[in-house]
C-alpha cells in the first residue's frame, strides 16, 4: 500500500509536469491510453477478456462514472492548484465514503464515528478557507475530484468480484482516457509534444500501473482494516514531491488541516476495526 500511494504521487507529479507543455486533458488522455495498453496486453497474456461483460452491469456503469467525475476534477487540481493541497483535500475520502455507506447501506454510526467525520470536514475547511483572503477557488477541483472517487469506493464495495486486476486496470484506465477526451473537448485545444512533455508521460504511465497494480494487490491479499490506514502516506509523498519538485510552501493551516484529516480519518477506521 505504501508503494501504491508513493506510486500515485509520482504519477501526479509526472501529470503535473506535463501539464506545463500541453493541456491537462491531452496528458491525462495519453497517460490513460497508456495505461489501457498496458493493462489490455496483461489481460490477452492472462487469456482473460480485455472488456469483461461485468463492466456493462449497472454497479459498474455508476463506478465509472463516478470516476469519470473523480479523474475530471482531480486532474484540474493536480494542475492549476498545489499538489500537496490537492492531495490533502483528496485525504477526505474515507470520510465521505463512511457517510455515505451510512445513506447508501444503511450502516449505524456512532456518535464517536460521527464526530470524526465532522472534524475531518473542518480540516477540509482549514485548507480550503472560504471566505477569507486566502480561498482559491480552483481548489473546489479538487473536492469534486474527491467526492467522484467517494462515489467510486462505494459502488466498488457493491461491485462483483469477477474481474482480475488486469481487467480491473482496464476499466480504470479506459475511463481515465474518457476523462481526458472531455476536457480536451471542453478546451478545445491540443498541443504538439515536447520532448520533455512524452518523457514526464511515460513517466506517469509507468508509476500509473505500478501504483494500480499494487493498490489492488493490496487490497485483494492484505486484511483492509491493516493496509488501509496506509493510505495517507500519499500526502507524505505529495508533501515532498511538492516541496522538491515545484517549489511550493504550504502554509501552517494547510499542514494543521492536512494533519486533522489524517488523525480523523485514521480515528474513524480504528472505530470501523471489528471487535473480539
Amino acid at each position: 500500500m505504501v508503494f501504491a500511494m508513493g506510486a500515485f504521487a509520482l504519477e501526479d507529479m509526472a501529470l503535473k509536469a506535463a501539464a506545463r507543455d500541453i493541456p491537462i486533458g491531452q496528458a491525462v488522455a495519453l497517460f490513460g491510453l497508456g495505461g489501457l495498453v498496458v493493462f489490455g496486453a496483461l489481460a490477452r497474456a492472462q487469456d482473460a477478456q480485455v472488456f469483461h461483460p461485468d463492466l456493462r452491469s449497472p454497479v459498474l456503469i455508476w463506478r465509472s462514472l463516478s470516476e469519470i467525475a473523480g479523474r475530471l476534477f482531480y486532474a484540474l487540481a493536480i494542475a492549476l492548484t498545489p499538489l500537496s493541497s490537492a492531495s490533502a483535500i483528496l485525504q477526505a475520502t474515507p470520510l465521505v465514503v463512511a457517510l455515505g455507506a451510512v445513506i447508501v447501506f444503511k450502516e449505524r454510526v456512532g456518535l464517536r464515528r460521527w464526530l470524526a467525520i465532522l472534524v475531518g470536514f473542518i480540516g477540509v475547511l482549514m485548507i480550503l478557507r472560504p471566505g477569507l483572503d486566502a480561498f482559491d477557488p480552483l481548489s473546489v477541483f479538487a473536492v469534486l475530484g474527491m467526492l467522484g472517487f467517494a462515489g467510486r469506493d462505494l459502488a466498488t464495495r457493491a461491485s462483483p468480484s469477477t474481474l482480475s486486476g488486469a481487467q480491473l486496470g482496464v476499466a480504470g484506465f479506459a475511463v481515465l482516457t474518457v476523462s481526458g477526451l472531455v476536457l480536451v473537448a471542453v478546451g478545445g485545444e491540443l498541443r504538439a509534444l515536447t520532448p520533455a512533455a512524452s518523457g514526464f508521460l511515460v513517466l506517469a504511465t509507468v508509476f500509473g500501473v505500478l501504483a494500480y497494480g499494487a493498490l489492488t494487490f493490496a487490497m485483494r491479499t492484505g486484511e483492509v482494516s491493516v493496509v488501509t490506514p496506509f493510505r495517507y502516506s500519499r500526502l507524505l509523498f505529495a508533501l515532498v514531491l511538492g516541496v522538491a519538485v515545484f517549489h511550493e510552501r504550504p502554509d501552517m493551516m494547510t499542514l494543521a488541516g492536512s494533519a486533522v484529516i489524517v488523525l480523523s480519518g485514521l480515528f474513524l477506521l480504528s472505530r470501523s476495526k471489528p471487535r473480539t
